[in-house]
């Protein structure tokens, strides 16, 4: 089955078929067009409603996902929008693999079918010429033929007439062996032509034709393999994201399932409980006896203090219900909330005073922990001056202490707000126990140092003085013996710059991101590392902008970077 043998009369039709294939490899390359662009919408605006319905930082919808039925409402958010990054994943895959692929393919399949048939025509044109070519020598032929046969006939007339003279005889029989040999000479011009038409038609019909349509029929064949591959793909490309789809969607049937119905129960209760008692029962008015009204011992508005006023109302009664009217409005409409949240029923009182001393005792540790890296910073300084002046780090180290010292009074007021709200009188020590408890594992001669500080001053104040000893201290244990020898210190690994650092203060060095360079000291816990550029050029900088690679086999005869 060859399209040169059975179609070599369907040029025309095949030139036509040829460009029909084409516009159908164009229509399905627009159709894969229009479906990433559908993905890529259909994930924007499912991105978009992920985002739309997120709750908000520091909002109250925020307060709200601390209920396993609304967590389980932002996984489904968040499986949606990853559900939405598979749409945008086929809608990349699809357009890089098949759409710009058979684009580019069809490029190349117009420049191939347009040389084909430029040689089809090429050849057509050939064979035209040929064919021209030996019309003109038959009608040549056939034109001499025939003025030889008038020749002739002219020629036996005169001699056959006895007038004419013999000059004229011989002249009109000279004449016509001139038109014989012209019509012999055209008929062997003929000839020849006619046996090259033949050849070429033969070659044309039978090899050439042969030829350009096979090579025209492979080329189809091989644009529909490739429509082929291309559909196959499509449905590839769709099936590769149907098992990350389906992880999606399993994340959201495992958040469904992990609803809790009590848990949120509890957490109603803890949000709203007020620690109040119910109120007992109301005493018997007799208006029949000039007597006071008084209220039950038991009645709710006096569980809040004797010394505090009764809430009073239009109606009598209101004043033993008052926890059952909506006194809150009130309350808040009289001012801001008070510091030590007095507004808030007990419960809730207890919670937030909670909150508040653990806040002030995160940013007391980072204070402390900004203070022992001056400390050692300083410590340092002293052991080597050439590194920088200790006095320049005075300033910084007494700003932290004041921060430190500011901390720890506002904590200690809380705390003993927490106390009375607890029901447990606030003793020094236990409150000195409680602000260092955090921070023992992490820092246990400084920490103790500050509860000792407080428990000798009365007042809880905290000196200079005493910060320099507890300085001191640290000095002691630290760095003893870190700095006894004046010879360069080994290189114990290397590490790479991730970020660039700009050592402005004395005793650091700039680094440049991608740079490699030798550490000669580890982290001690204060977030610097020691490193050396070269013999005379080492300080310290922050640990997290470099990566370490330590070596225990290292010496300290490098060759210095």
């Amino acid at each position: 089955m060859s399209w040169g043998t059975e179609l070599w009369d369907q040029f025309d039709n095949l030139e036509k078929h040829t460009q029909w294939g084409i516009d159908i490899l164009e229509k399905y390359i627009k159709f894969v067009k229009e479906r990433t662009e559908i993905e890529l919408s259909y994930a924007k605006q499912l991105r978009n409603l992920s985002k739309k319905y997120q709750p908000k930082k520091n909002s109250k919808d925020e307060e709200e996902y601390r209920y396993t039925a609304c967590q389980a409402f932002l996984s489904t958010l968040n499986e949606t929008n990853d559900y939405a990054g598979q749409h945008e994943v086929i809608s990349e895959t699809m357009t890089s693999q098949i759409t710009v692929e058979l684009a580019r393919y069809v490029q190349e399949l117009k420049q191939e079918r347009k040389s084909y048939f430029h040689d089809g025509r090429k050849a057509q044109q050939h064979i035209e010429t040929c064919w021209k070519q030996l019309e003109s020598s038959k009608r040549r032929f056939e034109r001499d033929c025939k003025e030889a046969d008038r020749a002739q006939q002219y020629f036996e007339k005169m001699d056959a007439d006895i007038n004419v003279t013999k000059a004229d005889v011989e002249k009109a029989r000279q004449q016509a062996q001139i038109r014989h040999q012209m019509a012999k000479d055209s008929k062997a011009d003929y000839s020849s032509i006619l046996q090259k038409f033949n050849h070429e038609q033969h070659e044309y019909y039978h090899t050439h034709i042969p030829n350009i349509f096979q090579k025209i029929q492979e080329m189809e064949e091989r644009r529909i393999v490739k429509i082929g591959k291309s559909l196959k793909k499509y449905a590839e490309l769709d099936q590769e994201v149907i098992p990350i789809i389906g992880k999606c969607l399993d994340g959201i049937v495992k958040a469904a399932d992990s609803i809790d119905q009590k848990n949120d129960s509890q957490l109603v209760i803890e949000a709203y409980k007020s620690g109040f008692e119910p109120p007992g029962d109301i005493e018997f008015e007799d208006y029949t006896q000039p007597m006071k009204r008084t209220v039950s011992d038991n009645s709710l508005s006096n569980s809040r203090g004797e010394g505090k006023p009764e809430l009073k109302f239009g109606g009598k009664s209101k004043g033993k219900l008052w926890p059952f009217i909506k006194k809150n409005k009130l309350s808040l409409k009289l001012g801001a909330t008070p510091e030590d949240f007095s507004n808030l029923p007990p419960e809730q009182r207890r919670k937030r005073l909670q909150q508040k001393v653990d806040e002030l005792n995160k940013e007391m540790q980072k204070e402390m922990d900004q203070r022992d890296a001056i400390t050692k910073m300083k410590d340092v300084y002293l052991k080597n001056p050439q590194m920088g002046d200790p006095a320049s780090l005075d300033h910084k180290l007494t700003e932290v202490n004041q921060n430190i010292e500011k901390l720890r009074v506002e904590a200690q007021k809380f705390e003993a707000w927490l106390a009375e709200v607890e029901g447990i009188l606030p003793a020094r020590g236990e409150q000195a126990r409680r602000q260092s408890g955090m921070y023992d594992t992490q820092n246990p001669p400084a920490i103790n140092s500050c509860a000792q500080d407080r428990e000798s001053s009365p007042d809880g104040s905290y000196t200079e003085e005493q910060s320099q000893e507890s300085e001191v201290k640290v000095l002691a244990t630290d760095f003893d013996d870190e700095f006894d020898d004046e010879e360069p210190l080994p290189a114990i690994g290397t590490c790479k710059a991730l970020y660039t650092f700009e050592g402005q203060n004395e005793g650091t060095i700039s680094v440049v991101e991608g740079e490699t360079l030798y550490v000669i000291e580890e982290d001690k816990g204060d977030g610097w590392t020691r490193i050396r550029r070269s013999e005379d050029e080492e300080g310290y900088v922050p640990t997290s902008y470099v990566e370490v690679y330590l070596d225990k086999n290292a010496k300290g005869a490098k060759t210095y970077i």
